[in-house]
């Protein structure tokens, strides 16, 4: 029989739904209608728009009514931050608005009806968890919820089913659908706006392993609205990817290896493999879901980035927040 936690401490008010969106309105309405029909809803809804040039500000005025009684919450950044600075910056939105709970995603998926629910029977029980998410063809998605620490890669072959308890230890993270107690967020500080976008949520997710038991759960949450073309592995799936992604993938490397070194984890010789690994992966990705060999210099560029941002001897890792009183009941 599969363990069903109790909900009786949960209070849906306590927790804020923070969404980054950048010229997809189309995709955020489908997202905001949503949670029009969610049963609980949340006490705050805070929309991060990355300096979106589309009608995105008219879509989320024209919710405000409709999503009662949850507040609605904009922010408009002034350049384009990328998904880790929109994190960042929702993150920080909620948290000062007291939430207990944080909860983000980005603006192409959907919450089910009763994602929240579901999200907030396990909050007795853990502050770091992570739901499972339908993908646009209506398949369970398989998100790699372990990393290989020494390597700082995610584990391909963790296995993808649950036994009677429900739930199983990550040590990874994924802002899509992060669900975040306000304690952990306080003591290891905000998402990195740093990274722009790829592998912060990873390194977000392991930082919080590392203050809590972090696990992803056997609740279905949310549904992926935009089809990404893929190539199907049979088991598995690879997705396309971009230029800016493969840059940054690459870069980023170097402030995975920053914050290992700042809490004394990182060793040479298995991350320097993990990069390796990364590398050819992104070469795999290239050749048979884009069908390219264009693209292969943004990785060398990242590579030569990132090597700068290892010297750099002034980088800090992002601070803890001060404690804060919690919320009002």
């Amino acid at each position: 029989m599969t363990h069903v936690p109790s909900a009786a401490t949960f209070d849906p008010a306590t927790a804020t739904i923070a969404i980054v969106t950048y010229n997809r309105s189309g995709l955020l309405t489908r997202l905001l209608t949503s949670l029009t029909e969610m049963d609980p809803k949340p006490g705050h809804i805070v929309v991060i728009d990355n300096a979106s040039t589309d009608d995105t500000a008219d879509v989320v005025a024209s919710f405000r009514e409709s999503l009662a009684p949850a507040e609605l919450v904009y922010r408009r950044m002034e350049t384009n931050t990328g998904g880790s600075g929109g994190f960042s910056e929702g993150m920080r939105v909620a948290y000062e608005l007291g939430s207990e709970w944080i909860w983000l995603m980005d603006d192409d998926v959907e919450v089910l009806p009763d994602g929240l629910a579901k999200m907030g029977k396990w909050t007795p029980r853990f502050k770091s968890i992570q739901g499972r998410r339908y993908d646009y063809d209506g398949s369970a998605f398989y998100w790699q919820y372990r990393i290989a620490e020494p390597l700082a890669i995610p584990i391909p072959f963790a296995p993808a089913s649950f036994d009677e308890s429900g739930f199983k230890p990550m040590n990874s993270g994924c802002f899509e659908g992060m669900f975040i107690h306000r304690d952990i967020v306080r003591q290891i500080g905000l998402p990195d706006p740093r990274f722009f976008i790829y592998w912060d949520d990873q390194m977000y997710g392991w930082l919080a392993s590392r203050k809590t038991q972090s696990v992803i759960v056997d609740d279905f949450v949310l549904r992926r609205t935009r089809e990404i073309r893929q190539w199907d592995m049979g088991i598995r799936h690879m997705n396309a990817s971009s230029n800016a992604y493969r840059y940054y993938i690459m870069r980023n490397r170097a402030y995975i290896k920053k914050y290992y070194r700042s809490l004394g984890v990182y060793r040479p010789l298995p991350f320097a493999l993990g990069t390796a690994l990364t590398f050819a992966k992104e070469l795999i990705r290239l050749f048979f879901v884009e069908r390219t060999v264009r693209g292969t210099s943004n990785l060398f560029r990242g590579l030569r980035d990132g090597r700068a941002i290892s010297r750099d001897a002034s980088w800090q890792p992002m601070p803890p927040l001060e404690a804060a009183a919690q919320p009002g009941r």
